[in-house]
């Protein structure tokens, strides 16, 4: 492989997509783009492997979005589990509710009615319409960005933020077939979820690796922009995680003493109940008591 042509990219990439691509249940055949859209959410930012159990139980208890909207919020959140980023069950929640109203019950397929939903952006859109319904869009995850950072513009690491020379980048190698274009999306993401990962890319079993830029130049380290750090000890997202799974598992409503016990840093532990309350994920049902929202 001696130029990495759009051709003989899509080409390699496809053909392995073929043969080692995971038997995940929102890629099936039979899956619904309810399915599609729940692991969408799930998904950003938590590990397939994460993700795998909370998505069967939900779609076994919500199979559709009229199923889900029907239910109070609250209990989107105690689903939720500890995936993390519970924020992300409210806007899946609402989300819901607002197909049911808009659009008889059904996800739509267009990128402009889907982007409209609460709580779905530029790459939910894009991801839905094209492995749920086989549109033709540019989809860009991280895995998808950090395989054309290095296979094409010779980087390590992307930039913290989607570019507009990135996206016009991803634009020109996207395939002109929908359906082709819709494979490609997912079989680039697989490519970085499987072997361009970020710290150690397995470049042995990579189909591109001949032709890689970043592999020609002698694999330079990055040197963009800092990229934040996933610190977690210690931290609000940490007391708010806390907070959270004492409030999943309560029947009713949890007191202060609780909270206390879960939390000794009283500054930090009320700056996070008040952020959750604010959010939308507790509520204050008492003096000094809170429950999830119904």
């Amino acid at each position: 492989m001696d130029d990495l042509t759009p051709g003989v990219l899509h080409e390699a990439v496809l053909d392995w997509y073929d043969d080692h691509a995971r038997e995940l249940p929102w890629r099936g055949a039979d899956a619904s783009p309810w399915s599609v859209m729940v692991s969408e959410l799930m998904l950003q930012q938590t590990p397939v492997a994460r993700v795998l159990p909370v998505h069967a139980l939900w779609l076994e208890r919500w199979p559709t979005p009229a199923d889900l909207a029907a239910e109070p919020t609250g209990e989107a959140v105690r689903m939720w589990g500890r995936l993390g980023y519970p924020r992300r069950a409210l806007r899946l929640h609402a989300a819901a509710v607002a197909i049911v109203e808009r659009h008889g019950g059904e996800v739509p397929s267009s990128y402009d009615d889907l982007i409209a939903l609460p709580g779905v952006g530029d790459y939910t859109a894009a991801a839905i319409a094209s492995f749920a319904f086989g549109r033709r869009h540019v989809v860009l995850d991280t895995n998808v960005r950090r395989v054309l950072a290095r296979a094409v513009a010779g980087q390590e690491l992307p930039s913290p933020a989607v570019t507009r020379a990135e996206r016009d980048l991803a634009t020109g190698l996207l395939p002109d077939d929908p359906a082709t274009a819709a494979t490609w999306a997912v079989a680039t993401m697989e490519l970085g979820a499987l072997v361009c990962t970020a710290r150690q890319p397995s470049c042995d079993r990579c189909p591109i690796a001949e032709a890689c830029a970043w592999r020609r130049a002698g694999f330079p380290a990055y040197d963009g922009p800092p990229r934040r750090g996933q610190a977690w000890a210690g931290t609000d997202r940490q007391c708010r995680g806390r907070i959270m799974a004492l409030a999943r598992e309560a029947h009713a409503s949890i007191g202060r003493t609780e909270v206390e016990a879960a939390w000794p840093q009283a500054e930090q532990r009320e700056r996070c109940l008040q952020g959750l309350v604010a959010d939308g994920l507790l509520a204050e049902v008492g003096p000094g008591r809170w429950a999830l929202p119904s």
